[in-house]
């Protein structure tokens, strides 16, 4: 079944759909949710987190592709579950994962929804820019949580090779944000 099949499906209110989405879509989503959980079974419950989620917003949402849309919510479910695990004490990945990320991006709060769209755009003209290795390397890192020595087997690189690319990233992020009017 095509991902716009399963989102009309999920649309009418098919658990054959939603079923069709975990068969497609599953084992992806397991491993993005293990990237940030310790144990099969809380990436599991986020998983699970996940098709629940996908059920409740579509409708209104209608997704032209659904497997990122799924990660999205599946990222953030995981996110969710590192919180409760470690009851407001982060584990060290996602702690420096967001103080990497934290010297080139504002705030990002609930109430400065509309900024962060605009910072949304900001950040995919930056990606859009980039050559096809970094693009990569950036997302691997921030946004699938992979770690810098498997991002230095992943790209046949040290891991001294990452470290200085990815903070290179950054401050070109910081300047290309600060071009496009958004400051720390």
């Amino acid at each position: 079944m095509e991902d716009r099949e399963m989102v009309e499906g999920i649309f009418r209110r098919d658990p054959a759909a939603l079923e069709e989405l975990e068969k497609a879509y599953g084992s992806r989503l397991l491993r993005l949710a293990g990237r940030f959980l310790k144990s099969r079974e809380d990436g599991e419950e986020a998983v699970n987190e996940t098709l629940f989620r996908v059920w409740s917003t579509i409708p209104p949402n209608r997704p032209e592709r659904l497997f990122p849309y799924a990660a999205r919510i599946c990222r953030y479910a995981a996110l969710e579950k590192v919180d409760w695990l470690t009851a407001k004490k982060r584990s060290a990945t996602v702690v420096e994962l967001t103080r990497e990320l934290a010297q080139c991006l504002p705030d990002l709060r609930p109430e400065r929804e509309a900024e962060g769209r605009e910072i949304g755009k900001a950040l995919n003209g930056f990606l859009a820019g980039l050559p096809s290795e970094k693009r990569r390397l950036f997302l691997l890192r921030y946004w699938y949580g992979a770690s810098v020595r498997e991002l230095g087997e992943s790209f046949g690189a040290g891991e001294s090779w990452v470290k200085t690319t990815l903070h290179r990233l950054r401050k070109e992020l910081k300047i290309y944000l600060e071009k496009e009017g958004i400051f720390l």
